[in-house]
Formats: C-alpha cells, sequence, structure tokens
C-alpha cells in the first residue's frame, strides 16, 4: 500500500468523523462515521489525483512533497465527508424521515 492511499483513507476517518459530528441529522456513530470515511476518502483521493494528473503522478512516482500530502488529505477529508452525508440522506429516506 502506498503512503497517498493511507494518508487519504486516514483523510477520510477524519472527515467522515468531522461531518458527523458537526451534521448530527447524517451522524452513524463513531463506527459507521469512520467506515464511510475511509470509503468516501479512498474513492475522493482517488478521484483527485486523476482529475489531477500531476498530482496522481507524483503520489505514484514516490514524489510526495507537502503540497502533494495537502492535496491527498483534502480530497480524502473531503471524499469521507461528501459520503456520510450521501449514507446519512439515504438512511433517512428509508426510514421515512424527511431530509433536512
Amino acid at each position: 500500500m502506498n503512503l497517498a492511499l493511507i494518508v487519504q483513507l486516514l483523510s477520510g476517518a477524519v472527515g467522515g468523523n468531522l461531518a458527523g459530528g458537526l451534521l448530527k441529522q447524517y451522524d452513524l456513530g463513531t463506527l459507521g462515521n469512520s467506515i464511510a470515511g475511509i470509503l468516501g476518502g479512498g474513492v475522493g483521493g482517488q478521484l483527485l489525483g486523476m482529475l489531477v494528473p500531476a498530482l496522481g503522478a507524483a503520489a505514484a512516482g514516490g514524489g510526495m512533497d507537502i503540497g502533494s500530502i495537502l492535496a491527498q488529505v483534502a480530497g480524502g477529508g473531503i471524499g469521507g465527508s461528501a459520503l456520510l452525508v450521501i449514507i446519512g440522506v439515504i438512511k433517512q429516506m428509508v426510514a421515512g424521515a424527511p431530509a433536512k
């Protein structure tokens, strides 16, 4: 496993838990927030790497400078937060509760 993916997964877990703490209506509990965040962080970080080829190439080549690491953290955190909210909305829809 490469360093960029590890950074994305950890950032996703943090982003998912932050989003769950700030947006209580979408909170899935610590474990649920972490799992959603990890999955979203991995996907979000990979998408960012595909959309910004320079970041993906730097991470794949082992050239992890501070800019590349910050981009991985941002992509992972945003991806983790976004997936948590998406899952929270779906959970509310299935339960029949109105989305807030």
